[in-house]
């Protein structure tokens, strides 16, 4: 029979398995679950060259020492007993002897009816379904699995659920080394220009790289001389931010250097240095920068109804971006990080005002609020009008903030995924905390192609529309690429469904094969016709694409 070799490492410590091909599966996972020297209720993890997560099963694509998957134990015991045998003892339960009367009974039945029954197959599939989910969902302390783990150097992932929330302290100091050695460095000409494109991708960048990145947008805006900011000021600056953006899947420092290159991005695209003051571009930049910091992963919704610290202390009123501000504004506090330090006390509170009002207004509650207010103004826009620029201002730091989908599509994808990732784990929580569960981050609702349609029809078009009306030149930078999009999403949808129709009529026809030999057929019946008064409309029909 033949064999498969699999190279993986371990800690960074090389290793292979070796198995063959028609070997049970759960024979290959003890396998692993042996090289990695975890317990048997450790939750393993695989992970290919991408930093996808893998099936651990004798499917797996066969590799080359030098293309090693990654293994890692994601979860461990912590030392102590799981939450479900601390349940199990105060209720009086001995798990072991429950395992092995089980056991027992199985036994028995098997010799008494000849055959394992289906039911006793249908409970074991459905034991293993709520297992997989399990270990699916990213936090895992309500069962006291969840086990911080040191993370070792490898490439940079937009998948960060393996790492503890918070930076480390040595994790942090690496990246500011890096950053201060690299900053000196002068960037060339065909970055700079790349860098001003909607096209550019965040994923080739580390951190430490990301924030000479963010120097730059400074410095070619002029920001340097303009508002005697010091080099040294400025890096501190953009460390602090570092350090204040968490390890969770999208709301992290790569989100917020992709919000931030697009604002700069639409500042070059729409020549708004001659239509705007530097002051103005200095805090719709400082915005992006600074519009997600601390953010923990979960939504304004679950802050709310979980009645968290920020829900509290910010009266259920975007408690989110309000402490996003603050935080901000904490940094920019310290002498050695406020590189708005030497400005006059009339400056500081123009952009202190400013700010606030461009990170408030990334709260999608105000949405439509926003952009009708835009909407209203647009056809007699002033830019000599300050309410008008302001609301311009909000309207460009939300369209940056959701702008992934007008990036190219090996870019924006993978955004999505982080997206999803940060989602679902928030409706699990819901569910485990027994509050309301946000349905478009439901895991048992949502698809990825559906997650995407409706949110590109009913919020980019209309809002990316309405600024390309202001600046038409965006149209081919923001819309076209939104459009195509729409169109892979739309068709994702619908391979999705077909095959889901497919399935159900495979098992419709599988059951009428098992029960078909049993049952008395039924004498044919015309079929009713439907009456005038029966709604005939498929679910969701009323909903209507915009034209464009």
């Amino acid at each position: 029979m033949a064999s498969k070799i699999i190279y993986f490492t371990v800690n960074g410590r090389p290793e292979q398995a070796e198995f063959q091909i028609d070997s049970p599966a759960q024979d290959v996972k003890d396998l692993f679950r042996a090289a990695a020297e975890a317990g048997p209720h450790d939750i393993l993890k695989l992970y290919n060259t991408k930093g996808n997560i893998i099936n651990i099963s004798p499917q797996l694509e066969s590799n080359s020492p030098h293309a090693c998957y990654k293994l890692e134990v994601v979860a461990a015991d912590c030392n102590r007993e799981p939450f479900g045998a601390e349940l199990a003892v105060a209720l009086g339960f001995d798990l072991s002897s429950m395992e092995k009367r089980l056991q027992s009974l199985e036994r028995k039945i098997l010799i008494e009816a000849g055959e394992t029954p289906s039911v006793v197959y249908e409970m074991k599939n459905q034991v293993e379904l709520f297992r997989e989910k399990l270990e699916s969902v990213e936090h895992l302390s309500w069962l006291g699995l969840f086990k911080e783990l040191s993370d070792g150097t490898h490439k940079p992932s937009p998948f960060y659920h393996k790492r503890a929330l918070r930076k480390t302290r040595e994790e942090c100091e690496h990246v500011r080394e890096k950053f201060l050695q690299m900053s000196s460095l002068e960037v060339t000409e065909e970055v700079r220009q790349y860098l001003k494109t909607p096209t550019f991708d965040n994923w080739q960048w580390e951190d430490a790289e990301i924030m000479v990145l963010l120097q730059v947008m400074y410095t070619d805006l002029d920001f340097i001389p303009t508002f005697n900011i010091e080099l040294e000021v400025l890096q501190q600056f953009l460390y602090e931010v570092y350090r204040h953006y968490n390890n969770i899947p999208f709301h992290n420092f790569k989100h917020c250097f992709c919000v931030t290159q697009m604002m700069y991005g639409l500042i070059w695209l729409t020549d708004l240095r001659s239509k705007m003051d530097s002051i103005d571009l200095l805090t719709m930049l400082t915005s992006a920068v600074c519009h997600d910091l601390d953010h923990t992963g979960y939504n304004n919704a679950y802050q709310i109804n979980a009645r968290t610290e920020l829900a509290l202390r910010y009266n259920d009123i975007s408690p989110l971006e309000n402490h996003h501000c603050a935080v901000a504004f904490e940094i920019l506090e310290k002498t050695e990080s406020n590189i708005f330090r030497n400005l006059t006390t009339e400056q500081y509170k123009r952009i202190r005002e400013g700010m606030i009002k461009c990170i408030l207004a990334t709260d999608m509650t105000r949405h439509n609020e926003i952009l009708n207010k835009f909407k209203s103004i647009l056809p007699v826009f002033d830019f000599n009008n300050k309410d008008h620029k302001d609301v311009l201002m909000m309207i460009m730091i939300k369209v940056s903030d959701i702008s992934n989908e007008a990036r190219p599509m090996d870019v924006a994808e993978p955004w999505l995924d982080c997206l999803l990732q940060e989602f679902f784990n928030q409706s699990d929580m819901e569910k485990l905390e027994g509050l309301p569960v946000t349905p478009f981050m439901d895991r048992d609702k949502v698809t990825k192609p559906s997650s995407q349609t409706g949110f590109i029809r009913f919020v980019l078009f209309p809002l990316f529309i309405e600024l390309a009306n202001l600046f038409p030149c965006l149209e081919q930078h923001i819309i076209d690429p939104v459009r195509k999009a729409l169109d892979y999403y739309t068709e994702m949808e619908k391979a999705l469904d077909k095959e889901k129709q497919n399935r159900a009529q495979s098992d419709k026809a599988g059951k009428s094969k098992e029960t078909g030999a049993d049952l008395p057929r039924e004498p044919d019946v015309p079929s009713e016709q439907p009456s005038a008064n029966q709604n005939l409309s498929k679910p969701g029909g009323a909903l209507k694409p915009i034209a464009l």
